[in-house]
């Protein structure tokens, strides 16, 4: 097993987020721990846990520490954490979206959020930048703006150079590593998204717990997708597909299922296990953890069925 540390733990003080002085990133940008035993074609991995908040970030920052982690898919990297045990590979982000979101492309920026002009090659019209969701993310999940002031390019690039670039070498790099062994890879990313978003009309107002995104069937084979469906279903969770949420920037970049890639997303209704108020697991977190396991089990078991 080979493993990145720093991730934070569940309990991380919110006075660590606070200003205080210049600061780069420090440390690994991502947690990697190798699947134990014989791998399986599985990569798991969480962009959005990540729980580091370089002082850069805080000091440019409009919100507060407890706002601005508002943004986080809080405690998804823990809830699959136990992956490796059944031969997973497990790959998480430790800095926070809010500093820089691996699931959108690099370069993916907002020019209004800028002092100084972009180059050319930076996509600035995608309907994530316009939602204010680019890689240098406008707001936080509930709207509000991040920053009290425009920010320059070059904070930009230290960010994607610093963390970005290395987390797809990470990740592209065991898929093919993956792909190599097994003649075929499979990516799953995990998510969480607020309860209030995960309504769906055909689960009434209490909206669905899983939401699976595989691009409407363009990134994924199907029978990985039916085979993670049935297992949650049958586990008592209301599983939706490609609604609200289809797969982001990574899902789609990496799920080529003709070149033996498949990527799916899963979002998991926040509600389900965590005190969204508080940021802290509630009493659904321990069952959720236990499913997620059976669930990571049962794929690296019967794999060969599905894609």
């Amino acid at each position: 097993m080979t493993a990145w540390e720093g991730l934070s733990g569940p309990e991380a003080d919110l006075a660590a987020l606070s200003p205080g002085g210049e600061e780069t990133v420090h440390g690994p940008p991502f947690a990697l721990v190798r699947a134990l035993g014989i791998p399986s074609p599985f990569v798991f991995a969480s962009p959005h846990s990540g729980r580091e908040y370089p002082a850069e970030l805080m000091d440019a920052a409009a919100l507060d520490g407890a706002a601005i982690r508002r943004s986080e898919d809080a405690f998804v990297d823990e809830l699959i954490g136990s992956a490796p045990d059944s031969g997973v590979t497990l790959l998480t982000a430790r800095y926070a979206r809010a500093y820089i979101d691996v699931n959108r492309e690099a370069y993916e920026l907002d020019p209004a959020m800028f002092e100084d002009e972009l180059p050319a090659f930076a996509r600035a019209r995608t309907a994530r930048v316009a939602a204010g969701l680019g890689s240098i993310a406008r707001v936080v999940g509930d709207g509000q703006e991040i920053y009290r002031r425009k920010l320059t390019f070059e904070e930009a690039r230290r960010r994607i150079e610093a963390v970005h670039r290395p987390y797809h070498v990470a990740l592209a790099g065991l898929l093919e590593e993956t792909r190599a062994l097994h003649g075929r890879a499979a990516l799953i990313d995990w998510h969480s998204m607020p309860s209030a978003a995960s309504g769906d009309p055909a689960y009434g107002r209490k909206g669905c717990d899983m939401v699976l995104g595989d691009r409407f069937g363009s990134a994924c084979a199907p029978g990985l997708t039916r085979l993670v469906e049935r297992e949650l279903e049958a586990m008592g969770y209301r599983v939706a597909r490609n609604a609200p949420y289809a797969g982001g920037y990574t899902t789609e970049f990496y799920g080529r299922p003709a070149e033996g890639l498949h990527a799916l997303q899963i979002e998991i209704n926040r509600g389900v296990y965590l005190d969204e108020a508080a940021l802290k697991p509630n009493a659904g977190f321990g069952r959720l953890k236990h499913d997620l396991d059976r669930l990571c089990a049962t794929l690296a078991r019967d794999w060969r069925k599905a894609f």
